[in-house]
């Protein structure tokens, strides 16, 4: 599918999630078929304050183009500075308007501007200004069940110049509770011109399929679901325990290659446990791995572990 002048492989794609989407991350779903993959989200004050932490979190390589990344903030003159700072290496900006994190909406930003439409429009216009490349909008369908504001929303952003929307069915007060709306996302795209992309509850081939179907929608976002299974982007597919471990050892490779050993091991954790979750013994299994620092020991643990399978 086309977003602007950018084509993608396929309309599976990667949602972006703070602390998981890195870049060693978003290469191993790019190798298993996401056809667009987002970074985690940066902070708009942050890029315009300068800060190189969150520059860290906008490494990029050849390979895993096209890239989105994501930006939040409710500032005109910060959203519009971080979206010509990132267009310059990104292939497409995507606007947070979602995000449900308490420290995120009690400045304005996130899903909090699910109640201000006014400023909703004020930053899609800023961002598209200022942008070198498409810029897109992820949102929720409200702030709560009594401000479902996805389809009036959706007009505004397409008004103000963004090339595609992210819909994501629940408002903010379920955060990821309870069951996605596909009937809302449905009505938006039924709403706008601009391409529509479907996310939340879409575990399965299945799920996707149907996604697909009931709703029209242009493409569908997997968040969670992709989180220790990056094969969920491969229709029907089941790793063997063999291609499960080959998986772990080049994501740990990646990431020290990226963050250097002390801090990869470390982040490496949540990511080993997700993708043991289901698997025999894997409790015990976890509780040993967290306690190693060193890639020689973890990746012994792990070989040592899938011998038991």
């Amino acid at each position: 599918m086309k977003i602007g002048n950018v084509e993608t492989k396929n309309n599976v794609f990667l949602a972006p999630m703070a602390g998981i989407t890195d870049l060693p991350f978003r290469l191993i779903c790019k190798e298993n078929g996401a056809g667009l993959v987002y970074s985690e989200m940066v902070s708009s004050k942050a890029l315009l304050y300068g800060d190189e932490k969150t520059k860290l979190l906008l490494n990029t390589c050849e390979k895993e183009r096209p890239l989105a990344v994501q930006i939040f903030g409710s500032d005109e003159e910060a959203i519009s500075y971080a979206a010509k700072y990132v267009s310059s290496f990104a292939d497409i900006v995507d606007i947070n308007m979602g995000c449900p994190a308490p420290k995120v909406v009690k400045n304005g930003d996130g899903s909090r501007l699910l109640l201000d439409l006014e400023k909703v429009e004020k930053i899609v216009r800023a961002a598209v200004s200022s942008s070198l490349v498409p810029v897109t909008v992820k949102m929720r369908t409200g702030w709560d069940q009594e401000n479902i504001v996805a389809v009036e929303a959706a007009k505004i952003v397409e008004r103000a110049g963004a090339s595609a929307i992210t819909i994501h069915g629940r408002t903010r007060s379920q955060y990821y509770s309870g069951q996605a709306d596909w009937n809302i996302i449905k009505e938006v795209k039924k709403s706008v011109k601009i391409p529509v992309i479907g996310n939340g509850d879409l575990r399965s081939t299945a799920d996707i399929k149907k996604a697909f179907d009931t709703t029209g929608v242009d493409a569908v976002m997997i968040g969670r679901a992709a989180f220790g299974n990056p094969w969920i982007f491969r229709e029907n597919y089941t790793p063997s325990n063999e291609e499960r471990l080959a998986t772990i050892l080049k994501h740990l490779e990646l990431e020290i290659k990226e963050k250097g050993e002390f801090i990869a091991i470390r982040e490496m954790r949540k990511h080993i446990a997700a993708y043991t979750k289901k698997l025999p013994n894997s409790s015990a299994f976890r509780s040993e791995i967290n306690k190693l620092d060193s890639e020689k020991d973890v990746e012994k643990c792990l070989k040592e572990y899938f011998k038991t399978l």
